[in-house]
């Protein structure tokens, strides 16, 4: 197998979950070229992963026939051996299938697992475990039936060059107007609609209750410069200064001012996934419903660089996503114990 096609072609934080796919595929079949699908929105982190070697683009089930046509005669021009759906959905499904790739590997899911010809029954709906090991669990079938050795990947899964992270901490002390000698703790509010959040007011007595002293940087993507805003103005009232970064040059320098925090707090969202990738310690909000548990959408820190957190469960299923049931009181003792190895 030389040519292989990876599809990963949904939300940021579900493609950074996909990263130690691509590097045990790249490390245990090192002469293997290895294209990932994926939206255009994701283009620039694809094009950052070491383990990609090149890059398409998902004209998405929303284009014209036209455009979908011409993402066929694209991947059939890839000449691909093989292609692993790590997202399946009958879109990615015919995808694969109208190109002819010979062998197409993907979860056993639905209607759609009729045009791949070799299937993995995972049962994701369980949450059993984490995204990304469903994904690496994709991968290790594929390369046990073609009798290759598996090379485990282990954290951190990117680093930025030494004097790239320095430059880059030059850059925000001008902009953001911080002091270098402080740790540098990144609050993301935003969730990109994929899951529930603290209210603002939560997160407001989170940073309010931190025991250090840091400087509080409020990172926003596109349409979340708002909520930044609003939660640095609840800061103010409580004599707590901070600022607001949603000025950017695109996702990799974003992803390289993340590198820069000394720890990252969010609900469970792409950057929450960009920061772990990174191996920046990091402080997540999840609901405790199946689907979205902290287990099933863990982020791939290191051992011990993460600090989950989530409703109490209880037998009524509408509080397992309800976060204003995590007291913030409690969160804080454990926030506070834990911290101490990163802003002391």
């Amino acid at each position: 197998m030389k040519k292989i096609l990876v599809i990963r072609n949904d939300k940021i934080g579900d493609f950074m979950l996909a990263w130690p796919s691509f590097a045990m595929l790249k490390s245990s079949m090192p002469d293997c070229h290895i294209t990932a699908l994926v939206p255009k929105y994701t283009k620039a982190l694809a094009e950052l992963c070491p383990w990609i070697d090149s890059v398409i683009i998902d004209s998405t089930k929303s284009a014209t026939k036209q455009q979908q046509n011409a993402l066929i005669n694209e991947i059939k021009q890839g000449n691909f051996d093989a292609s692993l759906n790590l997202f399946s959905t009958t879109y990615n499904a015919l995808l694969v299938w109208k190109a002819r790739i010979p062998y197409r590997l993907a979860p056993a899911t639905k209607l759609a697992q009729l045009f791949y010809n070799r299937r993995i029954k995972q049962k994701r709906s369980q949450s059993a475990k984490p995204e990304y090991q469903y994904n690496l669990d994709l991968v290790r079938a594929f390369l046990s039936e073609h009798n290759v050795d598996i090379v485990e990947p282990t954290a951190p899964f990117f680093t930025f060059d030494k004097q790239v992270i320095a430059q880059q901490k030059q850059k925000l002390v001008q902009q953001l107007d911080i002091s270098a000698d402080k740790p540098w703790v990144y609050v993301h509010v935003g969730t990109g609609g994929s899951s529930n959040n603290l209210s603002l007011e939560q997160y407001a007595a989170l940073i309010v209750g931190l025991e250090y002293q840091v400087e509080v940087v409020l990172t926003a993507g596109p349409g979340e410069e708002e909520k930044a805003k609003e939660l640095k103005a609840l800061l103010q009232q409580q004599g707590v200064t901070a600022v607001v970064y949603d000025k950017n040059d695109g996702l990799v320098d974003f992803t390289c001012s993340i590198a820069c925090a000394d720890l990252f707090i969010a609900g469970s969202t792409g950057p929450l996934h960009i920061a772990a990738t990174v191996d920046v310690p990091t402080i997540g909000f999840f609901p405790n419903k199946r689907s979205s548990t902290p287990l099933r959408w863990l982020p791939l820190n290191s051992e011990g660089r993460h600090l989950p957190f989530c409703p109490p469960k209880s037998g009524d299923q509408p509080s397992e996503a309800d976060m204003s049931l995590i007291d913030m009181n409690k969160t804080l003792l454990d926030v506070n114990s834990w911290a101490a190895m990163y802003l002391s």
